[in-house]
């Protein structure tokens, strides 16, 4: 028994048994109201010392968490598709309808820890940076970045690009990769415009896709003589969509696509092996509709609702922009060389250079493959093959024709015991072609 029952017990014993003691004193006495004593009172009369005991003493709450329910929670975060789920994410995963267990944050916390069960995601102390504010309108500054991570649980890693607006926290593009490239930052560029609208500006870091390795190296002499350093393939496209390329110096500077790396780092591997995806297609086609769902549960209102983003001009053709582009020549009858591959420019009645030679833009995308670009004129081309040429008829021995051993010649000894391999010009050398261009890594970049 409690000692305040015990004060309670004492109380109203003396209120029965003196009359010169008051409903009115006993309430101030145990800091009830007067209807409260009353009611105890009668209740003590009648029932003795079970009146002050309350009535769900031993009866479990019916808002309370069953046994079982507990035990079913405990089994699932010990499995190992949810084993590197965080607390949080786990908890949104069991509300889901193929689950249906409803259950708090707190509650859910307190179950797995009095279970031994840690979160797997580390707290660490959280170190001094001053804050940057975010951007007032949405579409002013998107950061882009790539994170290498095992993704896919396959113990591989791959790297996933990926865009966040400033203002908002809504990712504009996530893109699946090998290794960090070209490709991958056009793709979420292409998902961000096409559905958004094209950003003023974009934050990144100093990598050799967005910036020159000479960028800021050269010496004064040769910026007086008028030398300049080549935009990369990428700050090429930003600049012909009017997009304002920043360069950050260090990962603090780029905070907001940082942390959404931490997320997504924690969430994205236990989505993939719920829905059994383990390769990077099938990732890639899961992370569109992901976006979506993301942004509902993580983006925040900006401080002037009116976004900025710039609509698609209809002269303005983005996959042509969204490529690579380089220069060559074409001879008289439209032919050039790119990448040790010849082409032929497919003429139409537009062209007016049928006859000429000159200088055009071959541009070069997974989507559309090779293109011709002259004078604002985009032309289509076809692989071109050089006739071989006609083998002479055999003539009688010359005097000065050199003599040529035949195979049976002891220096071609196994000579015919080795297999001639012969190259076909097929599509898969053109598909080769661009693994090499958009798909290069750093440590091939020159």
């Amino acid at each position: 028994m409690s000692q305040k029952q015990i004060s309670r017990i004492s109380v109203l014993d003396r209120l029965i048994a003196d009359e010169t003691f008051t409903i009115a004193q006993a309430a101030e006495t145990l800091g009830l109201t007067t209807r409260h004593v009353i009611r105890l009172k009668g209740a003590y009369k009648t029932n003795g010392i079970d009146a002050l005991v309350h009535k769900n003493i031993g009866r479990s709450p019916s808002h309370a968490i069953s046994e079982s329910t507990r035990k079913e929670i405990v089994r699932l975060k010990e499995t190992p598709v949810f084993a590197r789920a965080n607390f949080k994410h786990f908890r949104e995963i069991l509300e889901r309808e193929e689950i249906g267990i409803k259950v708090g944050y707190a509650s859910l916390h307190e179950i797995l820890t009095c279970a031994g069960i840690k979160s797997p995601k580390n707290r660490r102390p959280s170190k001094k940076h001053p804050r940057r504010k975010r951007k007032a309108k949405e579409g002013m500054m998107l950061q882009m970045d790539a994170s290498p991570f095992d993704w896919l649980n396959t113990g591989q890693m791959c790297e996933m690009h990926g865009a966040i607006d400033d203002a908002t926290g809504k990712v504009t593009g996530l893109y699946l990769c090998r290794h960090e490239c070209l490709q991958g930052y056009l793709e979420i560029t292409r998902e961000g415009i096409y559905r958004d609208g094209i950003p003023l500006s974009i934050y990144a870091d100093r990598h050799a896709i967005f910036v020159s390795p000479k960028d800021g190296k050269l010496s004064i002499e040769d910026q007086l003589k008028g030398f300049s350093v080549n935009d990369t393939q990428f700050g090429r496209a930003l600049k012909q969509l009017g997009i304002t390329l920043i360069k950050a110096r260090t990962p603090q500077a780029k905070g907001r696509i940082e942390r959404l790396w931490e997320t997504l780092q924690s969430r994205l591997p236990v989505e993939f092996a719920l829905k059994g995806i383990t390769t990077i297609d099938e990732a890639n086609t899961f992370l569109a509709d992901y976006i979506v769902k993301y942004n509902e549960m993580f983006a925040v209102e900006a401080e002037d609702p009116l976004p900025v983003y710039r609509s698609i001009s209809p002269a303005l053709n983005i996959e042509n922009i969204l490529c690579v582009i380089e220069n060559r020549k074409f001879d008289n009858g439209g032919i050039f060389s790119f990448h040790n591959k010849k082409f032929k420019i497919l003429f139409d009645n537009r062209s007016s250079f049928v006859t000429h030679r000159g200088n055009i833009d071959v541009l070069v995308s997974p989507i559309f493959g090779v293109r011709a670009s002259f004078a604002g004129i985009t032309y289509d081309v076809a692989p071109y093959v050089e006739p071989q040429k006609a083998i002479a008829s055999k003539k009688s021995k010359s005097k000065n024709k050199p003599y040529i051993p035949p195979d049976t010649h002891y220096y071609k000894y196994g000579h015919n015991l080795v297999k001639r391999i012969f190259f076909d010009e097929s599509d898969m050398s053109i598909l080769k072609m661009l693994e090499r261009i958009f798909l290069w890594r750093i440590n091939d970049a020159v």
